[in-house]
């Protein structure tokens, strides 16, 4: 099976091409540029390069959420858009499964720690061990306080292996609370579509339709719009 495979959640965006689990090729970038400017060229480019269409894939796969509402929303309406063009079907992932299959450079029998930052002193987290070649999940995707991630790691007997995007802000906080973690290398710590292509892997695809974003947590506007709402009632 041939995927194409889009990540855009946070700063940076990535797309890559998978047969079979085997990586055809990849393009990565971390520039600051918006995504909808660079996401769609760089997929284009990568199929040109690899003497590919899009009508030559299997299905598209995107990295749905968690992360920046406005990169998760790039993501998916870019994957919406080509699936819609060319008759293909969608498969989305978790950002954050598709970011442990980086704990493949994990020292072995870590536990990989997922963050992405949330702000407001938070994290989107998941945690998971690599098993068998590939990322076993061992907590639900969620919206995390750090002091509460870190109280639930030091229970964990496992050495603790740190990714994505909020790594260097958790590990930090980790350390600072005197827990045992790791950072990964640079190479290793940014979300990165090669996960989102290993993880779309066994997994059914749906319509264009039918794909949807996911944030766990409302955007900033909206919760500033329901503060609003709620003093105004109180007046």
């Amino acid at each position: 099976m041939m995927i194409l495979g889009l990540e855009s959640s946070a700063k940076s965006a990535s797309v890559a091409v998978t047969r079979d689990g085997v990586l055809l090729g990849r393009s990565f970038q971390c520039s600051g540029l918006t995504h909808s400017r660079t996401l769609l060229p760089m997929a284009e480019d990568l199929l040109r390069n690899l003497e590919l269409s899009i009508r030559d894939v299997d299905a598209v796969a995107v990295a749905r959420g968690p992360g920046s509402f406005t990169g998760v929303r790039i993501g998916v309406a870019a994957v919406k858009g080509l699936c819609w063009g060319a008759d293909k079907p969608a498969i989305g992932v978790s950002t954050l499964e598709a970011m442990a299959w980086n704990g493949v450079g994990a020292p072995e029998g870590s536990l990989i720690c997922c963050a992405m930052d949330a702000r407001r002193n938070q994290v989107y987290n998941a945690l998971f061990t690599f098993e068998d070649g590939a990322p076993c999940r061992q907590t639900p995707d969620r919206a995390i306080d750090l002091p509460a991630l870190a109280e639930e790691l030091a229970k964990q007997p496992r050495p603790v292996w740190v990714a994505g995007d909020g790594a260097v802000l958790c590990f930090e906080h980790l350390r600072n609370r005197g827990l045992d973690a790791a950072l990964a290398p640079e190479v290793l710590r940014w979300q990165d579509a090669w996960g989102v292509c290993r993880a779309a892997e066994g997994k059914e695809a749906e319509s264009a339709a039918a794909l949807l974003p996911v944030y766990l947590r409302l955007s900033q506007a909206e919760r500033e719009r329901q503060a609003r709402m709620k003093s105004e009632q109180l007046i």
